[in-house]
């Protein structure tokens, strides 16, 4: 019998050859021999993943009224990451295996055993000693410490330095949040697990200010909110998720309280997303470093102070992978991807019964560029109806429009729902309104 490990292991295959085979990420750079850790989104996995993004910004801008969004660069003044800590506190903790030169994080037991495996002598460790992740480049035509700069580590920063711009012009009271969504860059030493630990990735995350007497309900709300995003809005399975409390000796440097939500992958549990408690510990520094007044001023009670953060925070390309990892299901004869209907690349297909039929696929184009108007859709004759149809199942097509002969005769087409695979007969006229109430 297959252990647990071996079947995880194996399901874990099978998600990322399905990836690469219908187009939803491919390794980076192939034809170069790839890079390590590198990805490139496919084009459905391009469209679930602006799904999700989408769907965030939805949530958390759109439908509160006491948030705003920005648009940061990737590249800062390399005084914001003085001021922030991350030129002297974004580090991780590494040993050096002295028979290979390799190093590893020393907080990541597992994965000094497996390297140590891999040696037939018994490998010596040197002394932790901290390796800071930020990237570093040059701006202008010299490289020397005057030119240094830094790909961002977080997308927070932007928030904390527009502050008082963003306050003024949006003419914003306490609470109010400010939300970004954009690339961020560590230089991992351990990275792995397909899209999970890379060295680019997305974050999405807002930083919401309040009084600092408010800091400790804000957070428990918006940890509330940050649930509700992941069952809700994202389908996925409360029985892989789990809240991971940390420890004070686990803090960021910046950091009150931090909450991590945790998924349970093939690979194991590991963090999605998490809320941080950031007190007034970036705008602090950033006072301190600019010299400029960053303070709040309460128009009603003429107090000033410096606000307090939260700081939700969720990792999209790990969210990603848990949307795939749960949506992931193999039956008696098919694989299918139950994604929620309005995170699914393709919404609907349409397929005319018969390829060789002119007159068939004469009325399945006039149906897909109708329903085309309003939903990303699939065009498919291909192979026999079976196999078109477990093709879309694959890649979590919620419904597919099959038009046969009755519909020249009725104006109707046959639907079929990708998760009880049951059929009904829709009128084209009512087709539009029937997709609507099932996808929206």
């Amino acid at each position: 019998m297959m252990k647990k490990e071996e079947k995880n292991a194996e399901l874990m295959e099978k998600i990322v050859s399905l990836c690469k085979r219908r187009g939803f990420i491919f390794p980076g750079s192939e034809i170069y021999g790839g890079l390590a850790n590198s990805y490139d989104y496919g084009p459905l996995g391009t469209e679930l993943f602006y799904n999700i993004r989408d769907l965030w910004w939805k949530k958390f801008v759109h439908n509160r009224d006491d948030m705003v969004g920005v648009r940061g660069p990737i590249i800062m003044n390399p005084k914001v990451w003085e001021a922030s800590g991350h030129i002297k506190n974004f580090t991780d903790p590494l040993v050096e295996c002295k028979i290979c030169h390799a190093r590893i994080r020393s907080d990541k037991p597992q994965d000094i055993k497996d390297h140590e495996k891999s040696h037939k002598e018994k490998v010596e460790w040197t002394e932790a000693k901290n390796f800071n992740l930020m990237f570093k480049t040059f701006i202008g035509t010299t490289e020397d410490s005057t030119s240094t700069a830094y790909l961002r580590g977080e997308t927070a920063q932007t928030m904390f330095t527009d502050f008082k711009l963003i306050m003024d012009s949006a003419r914003r009271k306490l609470p109010f949040g400010i939300a970004q969504i954009g690339k961020s860059f560590r230089n991992e030493i351990t990275t792995g697990n397909f899209i999970f630990r890379t060295k680019e990735f997305t974050i999405a995350e807002f930083e919401y200010f309040v009084k600092p007497n408010e800091d400790e309900r804000s957070f428990s709300e918006l940890l509330q909110y940050q649930q509700e995003f992941f069952t809700k809005d994202l389908n996925l399975e409360k029985g892989n998720l789990k809240i991971v409390e940390l420890g004070k000796d686990e803090l960021a440097h910046y950091s009150k309280r931090t909450v991590d939500t945790y998924y349970n992958f093939p690979f194991g549990w590991d963090e999605i997303g998490g809320i941080a408690n950031r007190t007034d510990y970036d705008l602090n520094n950033h006072i301190s470093m600019s010299g400029q007044n960053l303070t709040y001023r309460d128009e009603e009670t003429k107090e000033e102070f410096i606000p307090y953060v939260i700081e939700p925070t969720f990792g999209l390309d790990r969210i990603m992978l848990a949307v795939l990892s749960d949506a992931y299901k193999e039956e008696e004869d098919r694989v299918v991807l139950k994604l929620k209907p309005s995170l699914a690349p393709y919404k609907v297909a349409v397929f005319p019964l018969l390829k060789n039929k002119p007159e068939l696929v004469e009325k399945a184009q006039e149906v897909y560029y109708l329903l085309k108007k309003n939903f990303n859709v699939a065009f498919d004759d291909r192979g026999n109806i079976g196999k078109r149809y477990y093709s879309q199942d694959e890649i979590g097509t919620p419904f597919c429009v099959t038009i046969d002969f009755d519909t020249l005769e009725n104006d109707d087409v046959t639907v079929r729902d990708r998760d009880t695979m049951k059929q009904e007969r829709i009128k084209i006229s009512e087709l539009q309104a029937f997709l609507n109430e099932k996808l929206i």
